[in-house]
């Protein structure tokens, strides 16, 4: 494993590049119309219920998010985790690309749903795997999960459930407080929910061989 300043270049690069791919798979997903993952799912019903896009509204609960994990650790919060800021405007300016990008591209039937929400939930897999190769900084959802780990005897992949269920549990409740009907959260969600950490596990093994030829 390379060290330097050329090799953090180069993890900030590969972290740049899953983001974008992450912001694809929210893309597909919001296309698919068969309900985000669990960490968009909130954004995506703020930004129809507000004048915000999905990528400022991304940006408004990552900023939130970061707050949250200040007040929560305190002295014990690590300055290094601001970082989450300027990633969370990237990540949210590429999904905004990204929705723009696919602004063409519609489901005519279920099957032809299911098609785009299984892209967008490969290209989130394949994404999330390129952020933690990377190992520089991680999104404000995974930093929350990590703050709460941090602050409480929780092992992470509960406290990762717990925190998922929250966010989709609040999406659903004002998507059907404001919209009268579930917006963002349906069979999609669920299916990202257990699938996109498989995608990422299977592809963890690959960009491991990757981290130490290049990084």
């Amino acid at each position: 494993m390379k060290t330097g300043v050329l090799g953090q270049v180069k993890r900030y690069l590969l972290l740049c590049v899953g983001l974008t791919i992450m912001a694809f798979g929210v893309a597909f997903s919001i296309k698919a119309g068969l309900g985000t993952s669990p960490i968009s799912s909130l954004p995506y019903v703020i930004s129809l219920l507000t004048p915000l896009t999905v990528g400022t509204a991304t940006i408004a609960m990552h900023v939130a998010l970061i707050c949250l994990q200040i007040l929560l650790l305190r002295r014990r919060y690590d300055p290094i985790q601001l970082m989450q800021l300027p990633v969370a405007l990237i990540f949210g300016a590429l999904t905004d690309f990204s929705v723009w990008v696919l602004q063409g591209v519609s489901a005519t039937s279920y099957p032809m749903q299911w098609v785009l929400c299984v892209i967008g939930i490969l290209l989130v897999g394949v994404g999330v795997s390129f952020e933690v190769t990377a190992n520089v900084v991680t999104l404000a959802g995974e930093g929350m999960v990590l703050a709460l780990c941090k602050a409480f005897p929780l092992k992470f992949a509960n406290a990762k459930v717990g925190f998922d269920v929250t966010l989709v549990l609040i999406a659903s409740t004002l998507s059907l407080l404001f919209l009268q009907q579930l917006e963002g959260v349906r069979e999609g969600t669920v299916a990202a929910a257990i699938c996109v950490g498989l995608v990422a596990k299977q592809v963890n093994r690959p960009m491991a061989v990757f981290a130490q030829r290049y990084l």
